[in-house]
């Protein structure tokens, strides 16, 4: 499997994992961006590959520990 593919999966992962999080919290990606100014479109759709910053900022946000976060991924 290639680095680009394995990147890839990653990313899916992780967006795919962020958005039922907002969904749960009942939060638009507009509200997100109006509070933390992370566009979360390329986030959740794994168009970007991120900063950990961002990662930590969104945890922050959604009051959720990166521990919390990774497990069931």
């Amino acid at each position: 499997m290639s680095k680009e593919r394995i990147e890839k999966d990653f990313l899916e992962s992780v967006g795919h994992r962020f958005k039922p999080i907002r969904e749960n919290k009942n939060l638009t990606q507009e509200q997100v961006y109006e509070a933390t100014q992370i566009n979360l479109d390329r986030i959740e759709n794994a168009k970007t590959n991120y900063s950990l910053s961002t990662f930590h900022i969104l945890c922050k946000f959604y009051e959720i520990s990166p521990e919390e976060f990774f497990k069931g991924l």
